[in-house]
């Protein structure tokens, strides 16, 4: 299904011209942003800091009334209370009730989502297996919990409910290498069960690794919407390094360099850069280095590829944030529950 057919499928999300402002017009925070996201998509939502990525993920979840233009998610609005049973969400900062135990924790919120309470029990530890907590931390009071384990436990809630449409604002914030891959193979899964994500975060490398398309979101508008297979043709330098001690003849270089459609960029004591067209011709170069017997051990791009496609779309620099008024409020969304929660 193409990204445009989203908005006529029954799960997919469609946003059509969408404007929101703060203080009383003087500040636009989105400005006739649209976009469809495909059901069963991971969707990535990239920017600059004040950019209007999570005053855009605040009218998602319908905490933010938009000033015009319309959202449909499952053909609803975002406030329709069967978009917000379907719907799991973690926040950026989590405020929760540190007096609880993380089992206590998950079945309020489970209770609040009128989940069945025959199944609420088995429901909580299930969610806590799910995120890798073990059951003595579901046992522990919440305040003797690491920034890591508050991050598991928020999307150990955001999972209650098995959501149909799952928001994640920095979801991998604070979390340990081990975390940061049961997250990817988690959104791995869902996304093989038909769960739609929309994930907003800084963390590039992580939004490459799982997201299909990702959207760069700057000063209110999307300046583009990237499908990362696409990347694969994008030109990049490509670091290749060898065994130590190996020559670097500089004239095998070069002609592997021509064989394979690339140039040499330069060479040092035990390592090489190559500009290559693409992923073909990065392969294409590997072969031909190893065929001229250089002992490669390692190639690597210079930057991943949002990294390069961040750079580009802010036209190789920083980009600033858009001018705010005095004492208008911060990218996030207004009136947001200080608790992560799924729909009640």
């Amino acid at each position: 299904m193409s990204p445009a057919a989203a908005g006529d499928a029954p799960d997919g999300i469609l946003v059509e011209s969408l404007t929101k402002t703060f203080r009383a017009g003087q500040v636009r925070a989105l400005d006739r942003v649209s976009l469809a996201i495909v059901p069963g998509e991971v969707f990535g939502v990239i920017g600059p800091n004040g950019a209007g990525k999570t005053t855009l993920l605040g009218c998602l979840l319908g905490f933010l009334r938009p000033d015009a233009g319309r959202i449909a998610i499952g053909g609803r609005a975002p406030d329709d209370l069967a978009v917000r049973a379907a719907t799991g969400y973690l926040p950026e900062r989590l405020s929760l009730d540190r007096w609880m135990t993380g089992l206590d924790y998950l079945r309020y919120q489970h209770a609040l989502a009128r989940l069945p309470a025959a199944t609420r029990s088995a429901d909580a530890a299930q969610a806590l297996a799910q995120v890798g907590l073990e059951p003595a931390a579901g046992r522990r009071r919440i305040r003797r919990y690491s920034r890591g384990m508050l991050q598991r436990l928020g999307l150990a809630q955001a999972l209650l409910g098995r959501p149909r449409y799952l928001f994640l604002d920095e979801p991998v914030s604070g979390v340990d290498p081990e975390g940061v891959l049961l997250f990817r193979r988690l959104l791995s899964e869902l996304k093989g069960s038909g769960v739609t994500v929309v994930l907003n975060s800084h963390q590039l490398e992580q939004v490459e690794r799982v997201c299909d398309r990702v959207a760069f979101v700057r000063q209110g508008q999307v300046d583009s919407i990237e499908t990362l297979a696409a990347g694969a043709e994008l030109s990049r330098v490509l670091r290749v390094r060898v065994a130590a001690g190996a020559p670097l003849p500089g004239e095998a270089l070069a002609a592997a360099a021509r064989d394979a459609g690339a140039e040499l960029v330069s060479a040092g004591a035990a390592q090489a850069s190559f500009q290559v067209p693409g992923d073909a011709a990065a392969a294409r170069l590997l072969r031909a280095l190893i065929a001229a017997g250089i002992p490669v051990v390692e190639a690597t791009a210079e930057q991943g590829r949002l990294e390069r496609l961040f750079m580009e779309a802010a036209g190789g620099r920083g980009a600033a944030a858009p001018t705010r008024a005095p004492g208008a409020p911060p990218d996030r969304p207004a009136g947001s529950p200080g608790e992560p929660g799924g729909a009640p």
